[in-house]
């Protein structure tokens, strides 16, 4: 059957029919969307929006993650034959209405609209009864997402990966920083503290303001499967982000980002634990600072993409 489709299907982002099922389109031809779903504006029915927002105006080191939403697309090409490894059988391309929204439009040299561009793109998105995993674009892009999710969820655990805590104090909040912004969210209410969770921090901040760190050094020396229950515990039924920021990653899987820090976790560690966080009430996510101009393998935008995937894997798990 898929050798037949293969023979028949191209530049199903735009031809195909549904918005369910697995794709038999040549990985290295067609039009690219995220896992080949359908590029479309129409959100009735829709479970999962992927959205992409390439911003990159609030960097501190290396930009480039302007470039990731597209490279992480085509990426997943390579994931839409068969059901996500690990997962039973579960097959989130097949068992939810997914599609591909496209990306946020906003003039770039109008810095400080930015915010409030996003907020509203996730807003209207989410207002339809949609869900939302968003492909950045550097990290601050979480700051105006959560105040979409917030408006609608009240505030909400964070489940962050990252080699940085973005904590960083930053009273200023008309400033646009990658590095500050979940100091923001919680000064401003956006995140449930008590049940937030950052994960392979590698990078000095005392202020923790709250939220439990489990540092890539515990990730190491307790391994995924001990992290992930300590995560759940954390987490426990409370409506949860996700955000994943790529430099989590050591820079050996992931030399494709702006702030790579070394001692980082592996994509095994990574994806053990992803896997194991099934039954968390994930509500969206992100994935974000992967730079496509910093990696000439494109070993970062395929990490990216299947943490995209296993985010679906997670969104669907707990509404089968």
């Amino acid at each position: 059957m898929a050798l037949e489709d293969a023979k028949t299907q191209v530049d199903q982002s735009f031809t195909r029919e549904t918005s369910r099922g697995l794709s038999y389109e040549n990985t290295f031809g067609g039009a690219l969307s995220f896992a080949r779903r359908r590029y479309t504006k129409d959100l009735a029915g829709v479970d999962v929006a992927i959205t992409g927002v390439p911003f990159d105006q609030s960097v501190t080191n290396r930009p480039g993650t302007r470039l990731g939403p597209r490279a992480i697309r085509e990426a997943s090409a390579l994931q839409v034959f068969d059901p996500p490894y690990g997962w039973d059988g579960y097959d989130p391309l097949t068992s939810l209405s997914i599609v591909d929204y496209g990306d946020l439009a906003f003039d770039y040299a109008k810095v400080a609209e930015f915010p409030e561009a996003l907020t509203a793109h996730i807003r209207g998105i989410l207002e339809s009864g949609a869900a939302t995993i968003t492909l950045g674009g550097d990290h601050y892009i979480s700051l105006p997402i959560l105040k979409a999710y917030a408006e609608k969820f009240g505030p909400v655990a964070l489940v962050q990966f990252d080699a940085h805590s973005d904590t960083w104090m930053d009273d200023d909040m008309s400033r646009i920083d990658h590095g500050t912004m979940f100091y923001k969210a919680v000064k401003l209410g956006l995140i449930d503290v008590e049940h937030s969770v950052q994960v392979g921090i590698r990078t000095e901040n005392p202020d923790t303001l709250g939220i439990t760190t489990i540092d890539a050094r515990e990730v190491h020396l307790e391994g995924p499967v001990k992290t992930a229950i300590k995560i759940k515990e954390i987490v426990g039924d409370a409506p949860a982000y996700m955000s994943f920021d790529i430099d989590a990653l050591d820079p050996a899987f992931a030399p494709g980002t702006g702030t790579p820090v070394w001692g980082g976790l592996t994509s095994a560690q990574a994806a053990i634990m992803l896997r194991d966080l099934a039954g968390i009430n994930m509500l969206g996510g992100d994935v974000v600072e992967v730079s496509p101009p910093f990696d000439t393998t494109g070993a970062t935008a395929i990490a990216g993409a299947h943490v995209a995937m296993e985010m679906l894997c997670l969104w669907g798990w707990t509404r089968r």
